[in-house]
């Protein structure tokens, strides 16, 4: 990447300084990555390996399980490595490739969880025109539409990164490289690129927040009609749905969509959220 600035490196903080605190950091996110990894590659071999999971609703779980492990393993090993490592260094290119990984991965969360209501809805709500409207090849036609959004999304954001001057100092206040900590330490004005990044970010997170939360509402609503033993079958899988929507979406909603007035608090609690996915999505 051709750099216009003089800063060739960017040193990142982490979320801690005390020694007894990075090594906590250590322990409890490294349980947290080792299950996420080994939870979600379960959950990819044995949908791939099963003839009976062949549904609309384990074609998605699949895709969600992959790209939260692209997802965790494109920030957390680096958060492991620099949490007991003297040193923190992440170079510039590494540092665009993180934004564009966190973005991309991110925004295919976000998509596929949109396409698992979808299924969800149709599946409870129109159970006869199912096997019809959710067929493979409209399936597959939905993720590759998620794949190029998120490109698309991905790539709005490191042409955002990329515009960025960077004089000097060259601490990030963050774990990871993303656009927020890094306008801080731009030498121009960054309203604009502010701005933008609310408007894309924050209006991705909000839009998938509220159009996910009507069409449980509307699920749960149409539940009325269905037996005893359907309505426990289906609030089973919603409720795990939801929960992952709401842990996933509340701290991405709170980080991009306002001025962050405690970053280190809202960075602590979406790494968190993410690896929670291989907890639920799994029901």
């Amino acid at each position: 990447m051709k750099q216009n600035h003089s800063v060739t490196e960017f040193v990142l903080l982490g979320l801690t300084q005390d020694p007894m605190r990075q090594k906590m950091v250590f322990v409890i996110f490294f349980i947290f990555y080792v299950a996420t990894v080994v939870g979600n590659l379960l959950i990819i071999v044995t949908i791939k390996s099963s003839q009976t999971l062949g549904s609309p609703m384990y074609f998605f779980l699949f895709y969600l399980s992959l790209v939260d492990f692209c997802f965790s393993t494109s920030i957390t090993p680096r958060l492991i490595v620099d949490s007991l490592s003297a040193k923190r260094i992440i170079p510039y290119n590494e540092c665009m490739t993180q934004v564009f990984a966190l973005h991309f991965f991110g925004c295919m969360e976000v998509f596929v969880l949109i396409h698992m209501s979808l299924d969800r809805y149709v599946a409870i709500c129109k159970p006869l025109r199912y096997p019809t409207i959710m067929r493979r090849q409209v399936c597959t036609i939905l993720i590759v539409l998620a794949w190029v959004g998120s490109f698309i999304h991905a790539i709005a954001q490191i042409i955002l990164a990329l515009r960025l001057l960077f004089c000097g100092p060259n601490l990030i206040d963050h774990y990871c490289c993303d656009l927020q900590p890094l306008l801080e330490l731009a030498c121009t004005d960054t309203y604009v690129i502010s701005l933008l990044l609310v408007t894309n970010s924050g209006a991705i997170c909000s839009t998938g927040f509220v159009t996910l939360m009507i069409s449980y509402i509307v699920i749960l609503h149409s539940l009325r009609n269905h037996s005893a033993e359907g309505r426990k079958k289906a609030l089973s899988t919603c409720t795990s749905h939801i929960i992952v929507v709401i842990i996933s979406f509340v701290p991405c909603i709170f980080i991009y969509t306002r001025p962050p007035t405690c970053p280190m608090d809202s960075n602590i609690m979406q790494l968190i959220s993410f690896h929670f996915f291989v907890l639920l999505s799994s029901k």
